[in-house]
């Protein structure tokens, strides 16, 4: 894990001399961005607004029983922005997305054409990472800003029909609550989970040799190990902003 985490870092390292050398084409970061976070977008969606409705059914008659309904909004808002609608919404990019590219990246690996880009005198790792990178780096936020706004809304619907919690009541305490920090470093976290996931994913493709076999298992170590990466990004910004 260390030897692939030093892998990961060095090729990084690489897309970001390769961006700056203009060598990057933005057609390529426009198609890879479609792929890679308006194609997770849905998943995305769902799945941060089921956790968002969970914590509202959750609480919500737990906050009534101590008079503090009020605050169910404010409560539901700062869970989701500082840390669910984050990192759930990652991980379902990286299971939709992530995956998708540790798989194409080790089929051009084991078909050979890898090396076919290789005799033309151009860098694969910039020219095949570089773009997905950039994409995710730009467009993850943009999904998980949406995540958080439809799960705000789905925990209002749930506050209202568990415990009768009107929704001017709910949005009072969700503006007394949030400020703009929360807002700010739920994008940084995007956009750093995102280049996490797509240097993770396209490493571990990279890195494949073989057959179709090892294209599968290349997909299931790469999801596997995004999945540990992003919660130790996840844990390492927490400390660095909350701590």
């Amino acid at each position: 894990m260390i030897k692939f985490f030093g892998l990961c870092i060095q090729n990084f390292i690489t897309c970001i001399k390769y961006l700056f050398e203009k060598q990057v084409k933005f057609k390529e970061v426009i198609v890879q961005a479609a792929s890679f976070s308006y194609d997770s977008l849905p998943i995305s969606l769902i799945i941060v607004m089921i956790a968002a409705a969970v914590i509202a059914l959750q609480v919500s008659k737990q906050f009534l029983l101590t008079g503090a309904e009020d605050y169910v909004g404010g409560f539901i808002a700062i869970a989701l922005i500082r840390e669910i609608a984050p990192g759930f919404a990652a991980l379902a990019i990286s299971a939709r997305a992530g995956t998708a590219i540790c798989a194409e990246i080790a089929n051009m690996q084991v078909t050979e054409q890898v090396d076919a880009i290789k005799t033309m005198n151009v860098d694969p790792i910039g020219y095949y990472f570089t773009p997905k990178i950039l994409s995710a780096a730009i467009t993850t936020p943009m999904v998980i800003i949406i995540a958080e706004l439809f799960g705000i809304l789905a925990g209002m619907i749930i506050a209202n029909g568990a415990i009768g919690l009107h929704f001017n009541r709910y949005l009072n305490t969700v503006w007394l609550w949030l400020n703009t920090k929360d807002i700010y470093i739920s994008l940084l976290k995007a956009s750093v989970f995102g280049m996490v996931i797509t240097t993770v994913t396209a490493t571990q493709g990279y890195q494949t040799a073989g057959g179709a076999v090892d294209v599968g298992n290349a997909v299931t170590q790469g999801a596997i190990k995004a999945t540990i990466f992003l919660l130790l990004t996840d844990f390492i910004i927490n400390i660095i902003f909350y701590l």
